[in-house]
Parts: C-alpha cells; structure tokens; sequence
C-alpha cells in the first residue's frame, strides 16, 4: 500500500544540483534533479540576422579535461577550446578565434544562455549582467553562480529583454581580421557538483570487442505471434468502438493496442514480397497496431498522388495498390491499422486554393496546417481527399476502407492544432491577409457574443481570452470534418488531431471534440533520471494528456536526437506507465521511413533495425499487452476550472502536480463547464479520485519519495537514474544499474555493463517461478563507427543474473537461421544462475524444457 502526501506547495527536499558539459558544444549545462537550470549553446549571425552554422567537434582528452575545434565557414572564422576543471567548484574554458578576413557587416554572436527562471525565480531571483559587463551572474550569497569572460564579451545582454535568455558575444558588428582569444569562467556554490559528461559516465569502451550486426533486420529474436492468433483476421470482431475511457470491440472485447509506425519510403518503396515478409516479423515482435504515416508528405517521391504529382487532388492507383497490400497483409496477421487523413501534404498550384499565393510564400507547394481552420477551399480540399480515400476498394481484401473492420481509428490532421502552434500563422503581421481577415472577423465576432475583450481575443500567443476563441475555432473546423467523415460511413473513432511540442493542457478542450485524445512525445537523454519534482519527462508529458471520459492513444513516441544513448531503456519503461496510467493505444515512431528490401541504414525513424530501440520491444509489447501491470489503484484528478485552464500557462514544465501525480498514480484531466463553448462537456469525477486544483500541488510518497516512486509493482530510483520492474510475468531493471545488485521476487540482476537493461518474461502465462517457457531479453548502447552507415556494433551486458523457475529448462539461444545453440549455467538451491559475457554475442536468450 502507497502512504500518499498531498502538500500545496512545492517540496523543499534537498536535490541534486550538478553541472557538466554539454557534449555537443563543450559548453556548461547546469541541472536540477535531472531538469535544466542553465542551458548554453553556440550562436552566430551574419548580416540582418541570417543564422549561421558552427561546424564543431567535442572530445574527452582525460578525466576532466577536453577540447573542442569548431570553423564557422559562413562568416570565416575557426574556433577551438581547451575545457578544465579547475577546481571542485570552478570550470575554465580557453577559447581561440581565428578570422581569416574582416567582416563589418555581421550581426556577429557567441554564447547563449537559458535560465530556467519559470521554475528557479523564486528560489534564486532573476539572472543579472555583471556591472563591469564581464559576465553574468544568478543567485545570491552561497548560492550563487557566476560566468565571468576576459577580456569582457563584445557584447552582453538579454534577449528580448527576457530574463530567460542572455547572450555574450564574441563578436558583435564586425569580426576583425585574425586572433581574438577569451578565458571564460564559471564558479560555482558547494551544492552543485561538477560532473562526468556522459561519454565519461558510460567508460571508454573498444568498439571493436562489441557485437556487429547482434539484430538480423528480416527475422525477429523472439516469436510472439501467439498474441496474434485469436486475433486473424484483423476485424474478426468488428469495428472499434471508444465506450467511456475504453477501446472496445463490437464483440465486446476490450482492446489493447502496441504498435508503430510505417512511413514514408517504407509504403511505397517495398516489394510485395518484403511487405508479407515484414508483416510477419510485426507479428512476431508483438505489434497489434501500425499506423501509415508520411504517405502524403513532398518528401516522399512518389507519395500517395503519385511522382511528382502537379495537384493534390487525385490519388495515384499505384500507390493505392501499395497500401492495399500491406493493409491485406498486416490484416492477415492480426494487425490493426491506423489512418491519417493528413500529414504533411503540400498544396500546390493547380488544386485551386482561395488565397494561395500568400500561403505558397513564392514557392510552388503550400503548407495547409494552420490555415485549413480558416480557409474554406482547403477545408474542401481535404473533405475530397477524404472522400475518395476512404471510399476506394481494397484491390485484395475487396473492401472499402470505410467498410475494413481492421482500420482501428482515423485521425483527421497530424500535428496541427491552433491553440498552441499555428494561430500564430493567422495573425495580422504574417502577411496572409486573406486568412487574417477572416480570423480576425472570427476572434470580433467570438469576443462579442461572450462579452470578452476583443483587443484580447486575437492574441493567439497570450494565455487568456484567445484560448477560448482559438479552442472554438479548432473545435468547428474538427465538427465540420468529423460530420463529413460520419456521413462517408466512417465507424470507428475519430481523432481530431494531437497534442504534442510541449503543448499546455490548455489544448486539450479542443481534442476532446474527437473519440479519443491522441499525444505526441519525445524523449532526449534521461528520462530514468528526471527527478519529478524538479523535472518532466517524455512520460509526464503523455500523461498531462488523459482527459476524464475518453480513451487515450499515443501515435508517436520516441527518443530525440539520435543516437540517444540510453534509448535501450525506453521501450519497457514507456511500456510500464502506459499500464500504470490506463493508456490504450501505443505506437513507437518508427519502424522503418526506408524502403525494406536491403540491411537499410541507422536512423531515428528506423527501429526495425536497430538493435537497441528493437532489442526490447518484445518484451514490452508481451508485457503491456497481457497486462503485467495493472492500472494504478489511485487516480488523481486535475481539475484547474475556466479561469486556471484557459488563463495559465500549464504544463509539466511548470507543473509539479502533473509531474508528481503520473509518477505515484494515474493522472487524468477534467474539463470545466465554459459557457463560452457549449460543446465542451464538463467531465465526470470518479467518485474515489483525489482531486486537485492547484498545479502547485506536490504529490509524493513515504519519506523516500526523492529518490523512489513505486506504484504497482514498478519502482524508479531517479537519483541513481534506474527503474525496475516486478510483475509474477515480468521482472526486469532498466539504466544505470552496473554495480547494484536488484533482487526482484523470482530474479536477482547483477551487472557490471553500466547503463543496460535485462528482462526476464514468462511466455506461457505462467509465473516466472512455475513456467516451462522463459525468454530473457538484454540490450545496452548500440553504435555505429561511421554516421549513418551500418554495421551498428553493440555493447554486451555483462554480469549474471539468477531465476527462480522449475528444475530440468535448458538455456540456449538462436542464430539467425533460428538453430538453437545451448548454453552453460549453474542451478543451485531451486536457481538458474546465469553468466552473462560478450561470447553471447546475442540480446536473446530462451529457457524451455
């Protein structure tokens, strides 16, 4: 049982403060609990403000000690650096500029840097300039942090006359011919530790020793395909239905969706026999669901209106046939599939479009998102998209779309909503007058009807009357596709679009026009490591995104940018909260964007061959989909009212409530009653909820709740950045475990890799401690020698690991040609005790009888 502490304002526990640097551009990152304080980046301009790129290399020479060269080729000059530690408390860099020519007509540039004032104001103040204009400094008395520059910069000042930002210039209007060298120092009080970059915290290893090609990319480790059995055809138990905060089947069945996405090259590019083949091996891995995505996107040649198509307006047959077979295959399967109705498609010329040559901006395509809440003829356009789409006939499976019971749900526009992203792009100064005039008229007409000021009702960048307006424009242009998509035939829910890029939750009224509320989120490096008092992560995010009374589905999660190094944690982690918070449907993006008919190439958008985001995969999707984990048995409930929610800027990035409540329950969001947009539904509370109202509020747990977080049987340490799961099914850890011996109920793990992930599963249902069929799923850093060219390399989980399970399974793993290869082990006192090495060379292991 949870013993749960509700306090209404921010705890005051001691955190960890560190800094490091910032391996990308040898400058200082300072972080709270995992979150960032202080942020700081390369920035440089030439004339009239055109942003220039700083092409630089960063090295670790010895422990805390590095380099970094840079050249910036734009305006003509070379950087290089030497970084030290000077003492426990203060970091010095040494910076060498070197101009070939003199250059007067520069906007010039230097350092930048990011305070997180939003959070830290109360604690530290307001950052300030030095009063000799050396430097900056934030904090008072032993708290304090300084960055002192000498010489002073060239400039120094506030961005904008923000507080947030503050950049200290190199050069500023011209660049002077030759050397110009800068000693740059930053001190800092005793609570905050100077810290390993992450090179240095994952050890300098020899590449050449690792795995190559661990993951063959046609054959999947594992064979899942008993999850999908009952399930063939996809449809057999007809349309998806969303009843309540559930995905349901007309059989009654309740559903449950792990899926991914298929994009891009990936439709269009791919030979049939490759399609039936990787159609399978989504079986096998354990998917249910793949979304088709990019198929209407200008990058993608051909796309869905065929080579280079001059309109948008007709669809190309040959790409239809495309999509038709591997519709038929992943039905076949047991795979469902999740529609776009838009993406990312580029009007053009012909497709005669009101107003387009102000949107085209000179170019011969134009981006619809924004503007199709406004402009009728776009809006036209994409109801006869819809129409012809969802009404074309599947060549093999002879049924239409809007008829197909394995088309799970419809989502009517990708990342496009106004409350947030695009109202900006309606705004008088944009110079789409067309779109401006008509919104405009709107924003009057709104403010008059509710008696709001008109003067605020416009402003679509300010939180406050325009909130209102702009989820009231949203919700008519989604009224109005969701009418014609229900008048095509269309029978399963509809999605109207998602909340994603760091969205308030003052988007969410908007979305709740639709069946189901869709999320977006993405993950940089260290997600276990965030401390939710202090600090979001990807999680946080997808749980601010759960309103009261609809089902909730992610079509995209990831992590960001790539290679993120401990995106081998990600799958079983996002796995457990999607059980812990009740989510629906989840879709990793991607799969694959390329064409599958080769080895392929090392990506962000291609899991389907990298073995640290696939290694795991499995066993998340056997976990989240058999329901290892139950829902959390304690829901809070935000309930922020009209004033809070349309007036404030929420979101976990200001919100220790959301971050804390999706750690130690499930998080919900309920909408008000706003007689300014009748169409919202007040939500119904759980009559067993906790429900809050301040986005101040701290939820957390037991007197360890800094550093652990346990509901279910999920536990994160975040101070030690590693999570660990214990199910009867499923019993795993996950992170910087190397060194810590995690006794879990059946399994006790103990590794000397330092930053992996181990899995041990049950795949007969059973017990861990009574089952016959046991697979163990590994996986740690995955690299490449060359960017983007495989062979990835893989780094070896070392260590043992013991499993309470019956006498008499035997351990073995499988080549690629599926052979088995029986493998060593000691049982002693009822346990399997297995060594883990490098002579594995595998991420798979299997026990049976």
């Amino acid at each position: 049982m949870i013993l749960v502490l509700i306090t209404a304002t921010q705890c005051h526990a001691e955190s960890t403060w560190l800094v490091s640097i910032n391996e990308e551009d040898g400058l200082p990152q300072i972080t709270r609990g995992g979150g960032s304080a202080v942020a700081s980046s390369f920035i440089f301009f030439d004339k009239n403000w055109s942003w220039t790129y700083l092409d630089r290399n960063f090295k670790v020479d010895a422990p805390g000690k590095y380099s970094l060269t840079g050249s910036n080729k734009a305006l003509g000059f070379n950087l290089d650096a030497t970084i030290s530690k000077n003492s426990p408390q203060q970091l010095i860099w040494d910076f060498r500029l070197d101009a070939k020519n003199s250059r007067n007509d520069v906007t010039g540039g230097g350092i930048t840097f990011k305070f997180d004032i939003a959070n830290l104001q109360n604690e530290l103040g307001d950052p300030e300039i030095l009063p000799d204009k050396s430097g900056w400094g934030w904090g008072k008395g032993e708290s304090r942090i300084e960055m002192h520059f000498k010489p002073k910069p060239a400039d120094i000042f506030f961005e904008r006359g923000s507080r947030s930002e503050l950049r200290a210039y190199f050069y500023s209007g011209n660049i002077p011919a030759g050397k110009l060298n800068y000693k740059a120092t930053l001190t800092l009080p005793a609570s905050i530790i100077i810290s390993p970059t992450l090179t240095e915290r994952f050890g300098t290893s020899d590449t050449s020793k690792w795995t190559k090609n661990i993951l063959d990319g046609k054959i999947s480790p594992v064979d899942l395909t008993f999850l999908n059995e009952p399930e063939k055809p996809a449809g057999k138990r007809g349309f998806l239905k969303a009843k309540g905060e559930k995905l349901i089947f007309e059989d009654g069945t309740t559903a449950r969706f792990w899926g991914t996405n298929l994009s891009a090259y990936t439709l269009f590019g791919t030979s049939k026999d490759m399609v039936k083949l990787h159609s399978k091996r989504l079986s096998s891995l354990g998917y249910n669901l793949v979304r088709i995505h990019h198929y209407d996107s200008l990058w993608v040649d051909p796309n869905i209106f065929g080579l280079q198509a001059s309109s948008t307006k007709t669809i190309s047959s040959e790409a239809m046939d495309k999509l038709d077979w591997w519709i038929k295959c992943l039905k076949d399967e047991g795979i469902y599939i999740w529609l776009d109705m838009h993406v990312e498609r580029q009007l053009k010329p012909d497709d005669n479009i009101t107003a387009y040559n102000e949107i085209s901006k000179g170019k011969n395509t134009a981006d619809l998102k924004g503007y199709n809440y406004v402009n009728k003829s776009i809006q036209q356009a994409m109801k006869d998209f819809n129409a012809e789409y969802l009404g074309h006939r599947n060549s093999y499976t002879h049924v239409r779309y809007l008829d197909e019971p394995a088309i799970a749900a419809i989502l009517i526009t990708n990342e496009n909503d106004i409350t947030n992203h695009f109202g900006n792009a309606l705004l008088p100064d944009k110079n789409v007058d067309f779109h401006s005039k008509i919104y405009m008229n709107e924003a009057e007409k709104f403010a008059k009807a509710n008696n709001l000021s008109k003067a605020e009702t416009w402003r679509s960048w300010e939180h406050g009357p325009s909130k209102l307006f702009l989820n009231d424009l949203e919700h008519r242009f989604n009224s109005e596709m969701i009418s014609q998509l229900r008048q095509l035939g269309v029978k399963v829910p509809i999605v109207t679009t998602s909340t994603w890029g760091e969205n308030p939750i003052s988007s969410l009224p908007a979305l709740s026009s639709g069946d189901m509320i869709d999320a977006h989120a993405y993950q940089p490096y260290g997600a276990l490591e965030k401390n939710p008092l202090f600090a979001p992560n990807f999680t946080h995010w997808l749980a601010s995104a759960q309103v009261i009374g609809k089902p909730m589905s992610v079509t995209e999660w990831n992590a960001e940018p790539f290679p993120t190094a401990d995106r081998h944690t990600l799958p079983l982690y996002i796995a457990s909260q999607a059980s812990q918070q009740g989510w629906d449907a989840m879709m990793h993006y991607a799969y694959s964007q390329e064409r599958l008919e080769g080895a392929g190439s090392p990506s962000n958008w291609h899991a389907y061959n990298d073995p640290a985001m696939l290694a795991l995969m499995p066993a998340a999707g056997l976990m989240y989909r058999r329901g290892d984990l139950k829902e959390s048995n304690i829901t809070y409930i935000f309930n922020p009212g009209r004033d809070a929610l349309f007036n404030q800027n929420i979101s976990p990035n200001n919100s220790i409530f959301l971050r804390t409540a999706a750690e130690f329950g499930k998080l919900m969001i309920a909408m008000p009653a706003v007689k300014e947009l009748p169409w919202l539904q007040k939500s119904i509370i759980p009559s067993d909820a906790i429900v809050i109202n301040s986005p101040g509020t701290t939820i957390s747990a037991n007197r360890d709740a800094r550093k652990t977080s346990t509901s279910n049987l999920i536990n994160r340490n975040w101070e030690k950045g590693y999570l660990t799961i214990n199910s009867e099914n499923t019993q795993a850890a996950m992170g910087w475990i190397g060194g810590e011996k995690l006794t879990l109920s059946d399994v006790v793990i103990n590794t000397s890799t330092k930053n992996a992930v181990v899995a041990i599963q049950s795949t007969d249902n059973l017990p861990i401690s009574k089952s016959k069929n046991i697979v163990i799923s590994l996986a740690a850093r995955s690299m490449t020698e060359v960017d983007r060219k495989l062979p990835y390399l893989s780094e070896p989980v070392e260590g043992s690991i013991s499993i309470n399970a019956p006498k008499g399974l035997k351990l073995f793993t499988r080549d690629k040609n599926q052979q088995k290869k029986v493998i060593p082990f000691l049982y002693k006192n009822g346990q399997y005790v297995i060594t883990l090495d490098k002579s594995l060379a595998t991420y798979w292991l299997f026990m049976t009888e």
